[in-house]
Formats: structure tokens, sequence, C-alpha cells
């Protein structure tokens, strides 16, 4: 029979497709070269204390991955061994643990290898997965009784209540549910993915509960003050209700007011941060103000208490006219000696003299008792002085005498002090020598002209002094100068 040449391709085609797939089945399906000859596996014997419903060619896997199958499963005097053939392609630590599971409720078993480290050596052919590195499922028929004896302790009517309610409160909320599940994986997930940073948080968060247990008593009234607002926010609602509708108009108000201050309010600001320290240095004094303003108010007001309700109340308040006139005498004592000091009618500003003057005589004398020498000092409790210096230094104010020097020097003292007073290690000035007086003229004048020659040498004619003058002069007239 004669066969053209493309029936012979034909049949080439066809027996390449026949050898293709009988080498598929023999290799890829049916795996004769393991089989028969073990070819690119390697085995391992896996001990176990029961069989736990494991088959020969039952998978094995590793990390999820099949990488081999269980070739027997035979009995021994301790239990069960699984002789597993594993892929030389594969290389699998040999620290690991064995576990049986099932893909389903009613069997196919198979072999999971969960590697416990990656270091050290891989399993080889010969060796063994010894009894205490695996584990095997418990029996389904165990789980079946434990769950059927406790169905039977639930009452049947209770049962079908508790199904029935079940199905009351989840009947169509199959959606929500799925989501529930859903973001319980995700969470689950992210979880997982945090791990390392919540065992941190649990393995710390013994102090900080030991804090939360140790401030219990704070917490209980913070809760018990927040309580109280609470009610009070709840009693007042109308109130509250009017802050927060009236609150917008109100700001409007307020950001226009701070507009038309814009201006100013920094210049005041500025200013009131430059008076701070001096508030904060003069706290007490300020407190003690403070104190005796309203002493002060209500002694001002006492002052019209005896007129109150009499027809003279409106003359203004009772009053003494008893001035009690140098009692006690002002203090002359630690000021300038009369010859050195300036006339009071004098309309002239001379040079502050150096050092201090004020009232020295002992602090407790009746005598100018507010002056300088009892002031408080700020930053020494319990100490006055007259000078900042002195109060920031260890010295201690000494008076100059008693004070009641009635007659004589008033600074008359024994202790060397100075007038005015210096401070601590400065020497006093050289005294300047007060200037010369000069001496008193005395001229001679012709009565018959009225002439005479001046200090200065030079010839003067006063009409008034001479003979012909009209006499009736008075002292006043003569005291002014000529031609007037």
């Amino acid at each position: 029979m004669h066969l053209t040449r493309q029936t012979w391709i034909q049949l080439a085609v066809l027996s390449v497709i026949a050898v293709t797939t009988f080498a598929y089945m023999v290799f890829g399906m049916m795996r004769l070269p393991n089989l028969l000859f073990g070819i690119g596996h390697y085995k391992v014997t896996l001990q176990l204390h029961e069989a736990a419903g494991l088959y020969e060619r039952a998978n094995v896997t590793y990390q999820g991955t099949e990488v081999g199958e269980v070739e027997t499963v035979d009995l021994t005097d301790t239990g069960v061994d699984a002789v597993l053939s594993l892929r030389s392609d594969v290389a699998i630590p040999a620290n690991l643990d064995a576990q049986v599971h099932s893909t389903s409720a009613v069997g196919e078993q198979y072999v999971a290898l969960l590697p416990r480290s990656a270091d050290g050596p891989d399993l080889k052919d010969g060796d063994t997965i010894d009894v205490a590195n695996t584990q095997v499922p418990p029996d389904i028929n165990s789980l079946l009784n434990a769950a059927n004896r406790g169905l039977e302790a639930i009452p049947g009517d209770d049962l079908k209540t508790a199904i029935d309610e079940a199905y009351t409160a989840f009947g169509g909320l199959g959606p929500d549910i799925g989501r529930l599940v859903r973001n319980s994986s995700k969470l689950a997930t992210d979880s997982r993915a945090a791990l390392p940073e919540q065992l941190n948080v649990i393995d710390n968060v013994g102090p900080i509960l030991d804090t939360q247990a140790d401030t219990s008593d704070s917490i209980q009234a913070w809760a018990a003050h927040l309580a109280t607002i609470t009610t009070s926010l709840q009693n007042h609602d109308q109130a509250v209700k009017g802050v927060i509708t009236d609150g917008a108009g109100a700001a409007d108000e307020l950001t226009g007011l701070f507009d038309r201050l814009q201006l100013t309010v920094p210049v005041l600001a500025a200013n009131l941060a430059s008076i701070a320290p001096v508030l904060v240095t003069y706290r007490a004094d300020l407190e003690q103000l403070l104190v005796l303003l309203p002493q002060g108010v209500a002694s001002v007001q006492a002052i019209s208490l005896a007129n109150r309700g009499t027809r003279q109340a409106y003359k203004g308040g009772y009053l003494s006219f008893n001035l009690n006139t140098n009692l006690p005498p002002p203090c002359t004592t630690g000021f300038l000696p009369v010859q050195q000091q300036r006339v009071a009618s004098l309309e002239d500003y001379p040079d502050r003299p150096e050092g201090d003057l004020y009232c020295r005589v002992p602090q407790d004398s009746p005598f100018n008792v507010r002056g300088a020498r009892n002031i408080p000092c700020e930053t020494r409790p319990g100490k006055r002085a007259p000078t900042v210096k002195m109060c920031e230094s260890d010295e201690n104010y000494v008076p100059l005498n008693d004070g009641l020097a009635w007659k004589g020097d008033p600074n008359a003292t024994l202790s060397g002090q100075g007038v005015p007073q210096l401070p601590p290690g400065t020497a006093p000035a050289a005294a300047v020598p007060p200037p010369a007086v000069p001496p008193i003229a005395v001229a001679q004048y012709d009565p018959a002209t009225g002439s005479y020659v001046g200090p200065d040498g030079r010839m003067y004619t006063q009409s008034n002094l001479s003979e012909s003058a009209n006499k009736d002069k008075t002292w006043q007239q003569m005291l002014l100068p000529p031609g007037s």
C-alpha cells in the first residue's frame, strides 16, 4: 500500500502527540519513576502515636505547598510509622513539627511540615521525625460525642428559644455580618503585622496599670467632678444654648473691638510685660494692699456714719479739727545741716548730694514711721532697710541717734556715720570750702552833691543824698535804685 506524503506527516504528528501524552501520564500523573525506582525523591520516617486516619498516597505539604506523599503506614510496638516520600528539589529544615490535618470533616488527611527555624541542617534520606515533634487531630467521634452530650444537656425548649431569638437578632443582617467578618479578618491581619508592637504594649502595660491603680482616688474624684459639671450643664441647658446661639455674635463684636484696638493693644501689652516683673517682685505688697483696701474703704465710709440719717448728712463727714500739730515732731536726723540747706523760696535746682538722705532714727522710733528706714526688703522677708543694696547685703541698718536732739546738731552721733549716707566702701568726697564772703563795702559821699566812689572805683551820684534833696523820704524809698 502506497501512502502519500501528507498521510505520513499526519501519522508523525499523531505519534508525537501520543508519545507526549504517554510520557506525561507516566512521569507527571502516575510518577512511575518515583514509584518504581524512587528517582527524584528521598524517604523520611514519621513516627505517630496513632494513625489518625492517615493513609497511603496522602499528600505531604511544606508551608502550604505539596512536596511529597505518604508512601506507607505501618504499625509498630509504640505506635505508627509513616514513610514520607519527599521531593529532592525542595530543601526542608530538619528542625520542624509534623502535624496531621484533615481537608474536610469527612477525612482526606494530609501531613503538614511546619519548620520551627530555618537554621540547621535539612532533612535527608533516612531521617526520622520522632513522635515528640508530631501532632494528630482529635478523634472526630470524640468531638461528635462531646457535642452531642453538650446539646443533650440543654433543654430542647430552651435551645429552640435560643435559636429563634438568634434568628430574630441576626435575621436579615447577612450583609452587615459579612462586613463585620471581613473587617474582623482585616483587623486580625493588621494586628499580626503589628505583633511586635502589641507584644511591647502588653509587656510594658503593667507599670501604666499600676499608676492607674495608685491614682484611683484621683480618677474617682475627677469622674465625680465631671459628673458635677455635666449635671450643671444639664440643669442650665437653656443658658448653654443661649451661649452657643449668641456666642457667634459676641465673638464677632469682640473681633471688631480687637480690630479697632489693634494699634493700642500691642503697646499696652508691651507696657504690661515690662510691669509684670515689678508686680511679681512686689506681689506681697500688692496682696497686703488688697487686704487693707477694704478696711480703708470701710474707714472712709465711717466718716459719714455719725451724720447718717440726719439733716446734717449733706454737709459731709463727721470730722474732728484736733490737728495734733508736731505730735510727733518732724524728724530732722539724717538730713543736711541747716547751714547747707537751700532756702525754700529759691527757684534754682541744685545737684542732688551724693548718698542718701532720709530719717535715720531707730526703726521703732515714733518719728516718721513710714520713712525709708522701714521699707520691707522684698527678697529678704523680715528685714527692713532704706536701700536696695542694704537689703541685698548682710549689712543691717544703724541709726544716727534716737532723734530726740531737740537742740544742737540733730545729726550728732557716736557711730561715725556721715550725712548723707554713702554706699559701703565709698569714700566721702572732699569737702568744698564755702565761697568767701565779700567784705562790706564802705563808701564816703559828698553831702552837697550826693556823689560817692563805689567799690569798683567808679564815681556815682545819687541826688537824693544831697542837701538839696527832698527830705520827706521813707526808708522804703531809700532802698530804691537811683532814678526810680
